[in-house]
């Protein structure tokens, strides 16, 4: 008997049965309860929010990280006559304000935006008035401090779930352990019975793991990209590597192309869509390259560098394969590599003086404190994406509350004589936008608002000012630009001015750091292991179901391996290193650095980067990576024996 679901699923996708686990999580939706979803790549999770939004009366907001994630989507559900749409950085004011338009007139089901368009004024008081239905994160595990992609403002979702008194959430990933799993179901209060989790172990991928030495690896890579048929991906870890490793591949006479975050957008957004195509057979890429890559079939898969961890490494060869047949997946393993992975983690890490040099900001803000990322950022020597998580957990804390955001600069352009602009309007109106326009610094055709001034001769109020000059972008008047955002808080003082909470606040992002590498160590026993890679892959994911032994793996063929170093690190004479590390002090007092700490020191000689050497020109200094091929912990050890 054909149910209506189906007849639905027939009528707008064309499909006429669902796979695993999609019915049962649309309608766990249609019937009010929010779910998670956890299908491997390729198993159609996206169609569990495409159908359910149909059936239900508003829109359905769709929170994605990647803006090739929303594109592909977008023109998928376009091509099914289900009207979808995005707000995303690539779009001009003329664009963005056509969509918003069709979302107030309901013309659009499907709007697709990245987490930080939250922070966005303009975004908030446009979709706090729009009638909304659904909720729907992808890659929720970025939700988990537990997960492998972790990202700060994902927390901040459940928050905006209940200010936008949304009803529904679903939840899709295709990596959660059940750590990640229970964490992401908590945050949203999901039932344990609405959790849909399907199988993890994929019968058509064959797993290798090959013990190679880093001298051999560019024979085995070629010999191995020339023996598969089809499209593949070869990840490495660094920048440089992927522009060296494709250059080897087309000497070769393999077409091959780097791809990495190094490279200008619109040459990445080329590469992408000519390897979609068919132009391009391989692609040698960081881990920037993948999530946006929705091509059914990859044949093969290489790891020429060890992964970040088992979430990283089942992640990026989930993308093979994805039509069912049979594909590859190679990893060419050592430790010789181990220490750039680890370094990665330390150098994410912050040092207690930057935890104090934030405190002490917001300290002195007393009740209200403004903050642009970028700026603090530099100022603390704190990488970006751990500020993020500094400032979530002074939230959680209690210590910080966000209120808004704000642009910094408004500029604009008249696009109408200045008099046929204030003529659309009455008499009042036409008073207001008058005191805007004769607060703004014109230099030729662009205008900076000034909003200090034109707070204080007319006490105005800034959301009604930003509102008047969406207004008029929206009737196209006047071209609208915004730059610099500014977060603005409210300080807590009893709890922002407690004495241990830096020292908490360390010992939060130690234990995350050791947590990391944790999870690089777990990743080498996983090579290692003498038992079936497929299903101890399985069992990682809490997938107890996979068979025992998959008959294609290297393991279960008989191969299984011991990772070792190949390469002997070159010996550094101690007395170079502290003579190096005094030039670097040297030259960080010179520049009014005069308290340079132990772990600064280290990333020196590791050569990481972080804001303070960006910001001092620290790389070019003779010293700066001396160290790099010795394990972080040895270097700190040598410092600290000094």
């Amino acid at each position: 008997m054909t149910t209506p679901l189906i007849q639905s699923l027939e009528q707008h996708f064309g499909f006429s049965q669902f796979r695993t686990g999609q019915q049962q999580t649309i309608e766990q939706l249609l019937n009010g309860q929010s779910s998670l979803a956890i299908f491997p790549t390729g198993s159609g999770k996206s169609l569990c929010y495409q159908l359910t939004a149909l059936h239900l009366p508003n829109l359905t907001l769709v929170v994605s990280p990647l803006l090739a994630l929303m594109k592909d989507q977008i023109s998928f559900l376009n091509s099914k006559g289900i009207y979808a749409a995005s707000l995303d950085s690539s779009q001009d004011q003329m664009q963005s304000s056509t969509v918003m338009n069709d979302v107030r007139n309901g013309k659009i089901k499907v709007l697709m935006v990245s987490v930080e368009r939250f922070k966005n004024e303009r975004f908030r008081e446009f979709i706090s008035q729009v009638a909304l239905s659904m909720l729907v994160v992808d890659e929720a595990h970025c939700i988990s401090e537990w997960g492998h992609n972790f990202r700060p403002d994902y927390l901040k979702l459940p928050r905006y779930r209940e200010e936008l008194n949304i009803p529904l959430v679903l939840l899709l990933t295709a990596t959660a352990t059940k750590k990640v799993k229970r964490d992401m179901a908590e945050r949203f209060a999901i039932a344990p019975e609405c959790i849909v989790q399907t199988g993890f172990y994929r019968a058509n991928l064959d797993l290798s793991v090959l013990s190679v030495k880093t001298a051999d690896k560019n024979t085995e890579l070629t010999n191995i990209v020339r023996a598969q048929s089809g499209p593949g991906i070869v990840y490495v870890t660094l920048q440089q590597s992927a522009e060296q490793v494709a250059n080897v591949l087309s000497a070769q006479g393999v077409h091959a192309v780097a791809y990495h975050a190094g490279l200008e957008d619109t040459l990445r957004w080329q590469i992408q869509d000519d390897f979609m195509g068919g132009k391009i057979n391989v692609v040698v890429a960081t881990i920037a390259f993948g999530m946006g890559v929705d091509k059914s079939d990859i044949r093969f898969v290489i790891h020429y560098d060890l992964p970040k961890s088992i979430e990283n490494y089942s992640q990026e060869i989930g993308r093979a394969g994805r039509d069912g047949n049979p594909s590859n997946c190679y990893t060419l393993a050592n430790l010789d590599g181990l220490n750039t992975v680890e370094n990665f983690v330390y150098g994410d890490t912050p040092e207690l003086s930057g935890i104090e040099y934030v405190i002490n900001d917001i300290r002195q803000s007393h009740q209200q404190w403004e903050m642009q990322e970028y700026s603090l950022s530099s100022e603390s020597n704190i990488r970006q994406l751990a500020l993020k998580t500094l400032l979530v957990q002074l939230e959680m804390q209690g210590a910080i509350t966000p209120q808004y955001a704000y642009y910094a600069d408004f500029k604009y352009k008249f696009l109408v004589d200045k008099n046929e602009l204030l003529g659309h309007f009455d008499e009042q109106r036409q008073a207001f936008l008058t005191q805007i326009f004769s607060h703004t610094d014109f230099k030729k055709i662009w205008g900076t608002l000034n909003f200090d001034s034109l707070t204080q001769a007319a006490q105005v109020d800034r959301k009604r000012v930003v509102a008047a000059l969406d207004y008029l972008a929206e009737k196209n008047l006047i071209t609208l630009e915004t730059k610099r955002i500014t977060q603005v808080y409210k300080v807590h003082g009893e709890v922002i001015n407690n004495p241990e909470l830096a020292q908490q606040l360390h010992d939060y992002f130690t234990d995350k750091e050791q947590a990391e590498i944790k999870r690089i160590a777990a990743l080498v026993r996983f090579f290692e292991l003498q038992s079936c890679l497929s299903y101890n892959l399985a069992r990682y994911f809490d997938d107890q179901n996979a068979p025992e032994q998959c008959g294609h793996c290297s393991v279960c063929r008989g191969h299984a391996v011991k990772l070792e170093y190949s390469i002997e690190p070159a010996y550094i004479d101690e007395q170079l290193i502290y003579q190096k590390v005094n030039e670097f002090l040297a030259h960080m007092a010179g520049k009014g650095n005069h308290n340079v700490g132990i772990e600064t020191q280290c990333r020196f000689l590791a050569g990481m980067s972080v804001p303070l050497f960006a910001r001092n020109k620290v790389r070019q200094l003779s010293g700066f990576a001396l160290c790099e091929q010795m394990r972080y912990s040895d270097i700190k050890a040598k410092l600290l024996a000094r």
